[in-house]
């Protein structure tokens, strides 16, 4: 999406805040013994309540049968929902997508049910960090190689694999648009940054090796080497002179 006029900017801030607040809620109340099908229902009650629709649901071939995407531990990304309670130890990222006043919505967030090693604890935090240390990379006229360096430096140099075969995208008219935004790159390569982009950026880290496998659900992306594993993504709007994230 290019939001090209300020009631665009508008649409889709408003549509951003909206699905952050009802992940923020989704994440407080994850609790031992919850299920990732039991947190689904709950967050198709809150799209609806609030006015969206699914944006996951059916999506994809075979058709994706959830709101909400709940990936534990060695689970990367696009966990389908099921019936196994959660555990302590447990390391869950929930990935949500809405349609709200015509615009197509995105986030992830990764949560930690104690007790969880100290190093699990950087892996969460180090995914949460990252866009906000590397902002200002965004900006009209640098390009998707720039920022995915910035970020392949940052989490390789503290010992993490940075996931190759996933990526970050354009967001806003449909769920997934060109450019894609990788966490891995060459400074001055890939798609250029220009003034109204939407953007989904979204780092998917490792303890252990980057390679992935897709699993036999046909959806979940899990380590190859057994790793667990966090998932940020955030909304971003590049504008006149840099880049504002929509969804903090």
């Amino acid at each position: 999406m290019r939001a090209t006029n300020e009631r665009d900017v508008q649409r889709v801030h408003g549509a951003a805040k909206k699905l952050q607040e009802i992940l923020e809620m989704l994440c407080s109340e994850v609790r031992v013994g919850m299920t990732g099908r039991e947190l689904d229902k709950r967050a198709q009650t809150l799209i609806h309540k609030a006015g969206g629709k699914p944006a996951f649901i059916g999506y994809g071939n075979p058709p994706f049968p959830a709101a909400l995407c709940v990936s534990r531990n060695d689970c990367v990304v696009h966990g389908i929902p099921d019936a196994v309670p959660f555990v302590a130890g447990d390391i869950i990222g929930l990935d949500i997508g809405m349609i709200y006043d015509g615009i197509f919505t995105d986030m992830a967030r990764t949560v930690t049910l104690d007790p969880v090693s100290r190093r699990e604890q950087e892996l969460v935090r180090a995914t949460y960090d990252a866009l906000p240390k590397f902002l200002s990379v965004i900006r009209p006229g640098s390009k998707t190689g720039d920022l995915g360096y910035a970020m392949q430096t940052y989490f390789e140099g503290l010992g993490f694999g940075v996931v190759r075969d996933l990526a970050g995208h354009g967001v806003g008219d449909a769920l997934h648009e060109p450019p894609e935004i990788p966490n891995f790159g060459t400074p001055g390569k890939g798609a250029i940054f220009s003034k109204g982009m939407v953007i989904a950026v979204e780092p998917m880290v490792t303890l252990g090796d980057w390679r992935v496998r897709i699993d036999t659900d046909g959806w979940s992306v899990k380590t190859r080497d057994g790793s667990k594993t966090a998932h940020t993504e955030d909304m971003v709007l590049v504008t006149d002179t840099g880049a504002e994230i929509l969804t903090r």
